[in-house]
């Protein structure tokens, strides 16, 4: 990894059923008119980053900071992760310290959430 880099965390576009299913479950009294739950939107994204995250290599996460939420897409709207690199910090022969933001964005390219993730990885 390097600093500036950018890897895709891949797409999902979530139905309009499963944002009610979720809604009911975990968001009580959210209406599906409001879009994607800030809760389903956290999923999404840990989804996203999970999947994508095994060609990386070994790691383990060490801090999720700075979570912000923009907007709710409506049911239905591809949604698509992304993580940049914006530091790399040695930690002993073998092991180093990745400092990255991670973004969604909706089909229109506007942000719908992000966050700072330190994750420790073998070099």
């Amino acid at each position: 990894m390097t600093i500036g880099q950018v890897a895709p965390l891949g797409a999902i576009a979530v139905d309009e059923a499963a944002v009610a299913d979720f809604a009911r479950r975990f968001v009580p009294g959210w209406e599906v008119e409001s879009g994607v739950p800030d809760a389903m939107i956290y999923a999404v994204w840990t989804k996203l980053e999970a999947d994508a995250s095994p060609a990386w290599g070994p790691h383990k996460r060490l801090a999720v900071d700075a979570l912000r939420w923009a907007r709710n897409p409506p049911a239905g709207e591809l949604l698509r992760g992304r993580m940049t690199v914006l530091g790399k910090d040695k930690v002993g022969d073998n092991k180093g310290v990745v400092i990255a933001q991670h973004d969604l964005v909706d089909e229109a390219g506007r942000l719908v959430f992000s966050c700072l993730t330190r994750s420790v990885f073998a070099r």
